[in-house]
């Protein structure tokens, strides 16, 4: 299944802000966590987006690591190549498609990650196994991914302003179904660990940041709701408005995430 989808970098980094900003909870830290990465890994990072993973791992190891970044996303990979650059370049960064064979040898790597893209495959059981045959005997892969009750309040809104059906999401309508299942087929031992973020919102103003990042027309995962910018700001409009009745309503707006991270060891 080919997912239209392309993500800019200031959608991206707009919601990582916000998560930031509002969130009770560090998701790095909880990766960190329940990873346990020990130095000397050799890591690849699939879908790296600007960096954020890379720059995590890095640091957490104190540099003591080989660490192997890409993405398919020209936009994304060149501000990965700029982060990288602030560090000292220690990455590889490198145009990479999970679409494709992976470019890499069988047993090269100790940890694949890849953090909230995995979904987007066109062939989830061939891209699981791909990562399975890049790592070594023991090597784990890593995924996070949106859980099916994952920012109840985001949909209800959208779906109470604009009358419509919620269209299917990619991740939440597949990570824990599809990449789980491919994943428990690929690799002889498989966890699932949770991760709930509340993030508050005491004025609707970041919450609409959010939103519009999520709903902007360069994704085209909503283009149910708007056909065209006129019709986007329609819809931006009523959300608005639903947005502070529940505001006003209840005095805050919380919005949690609730993310799935799956570890498949080989």
């Amino acid at each position: 299944m080919k997912i239209d989808y392309k993500e800019t970098t200031n959608d991206l980094l707009t919601r990582i802000d916000i998560h930031n900003k509002f969130g009770g909870k560090d998701i790095d830290s909880w990766m960190l966590e329940i990873l346990n990465l020990q130095p000397g890994m050799n890591i690849l990072d699939v879908a790296c987006g600007g960096g954020k993973q890379c720059i995590s791992f890095y640091k957490h190891l104190k540099g003591n690591c080989k660490i192997t970044g890409g993405d398919v996303n020209q936009e994304l990979l060149d501000q990965a190549v700029l982060e990288n650059e602030k560090l000292g370049n220690p990455f590889s960064i490198i145009p990479l498609d999970f679409d494709q064979r992976l470019p890499f040898d069988d047993n090269t790597f100790d940890l694949v990650s890849c953090c909230f893209a995995i979904y987007y495959s066109s062939d989830i059981p061939f891209t699981i196994r791909e990562m399975h045959r890049v790592l070594k005997p023991g090597g784990r892969i890593f995924t996070t991914g949106p859980m099916p009750d994952n920012k109840k309040i985001f949909y209800d809104i959208i779906r109470e302003a604009t009358g419509k059906t919620i269209p299917p999401m990619p991740g939440s309508s597949r990570y824990s179904t599809e990449i789980f299942s491919a994943i428990q087929n690929t690799f002889s031992k498989t966890e699932t660990h949770i991760f709930e973020n509340p993030l508050t919102f005491k004025q609707t103003a970041p919450f609409i940041a959010y939103t519009r990042a999520s709903l902007s027309e360069d994704r085209k995962l909503w283009t149910s709701l708007f056909a065209n910018a006129g019709e986007f700001e329609k819809v931006m409009q009523n959300i608005i408005r639903v947005a502070e009745e529940k505001l006003k309503s209840e005095g805050e707006l919380v919005m949690t995430k609730v993310v799935g991270g799956f570890i498949g060891t080989k």
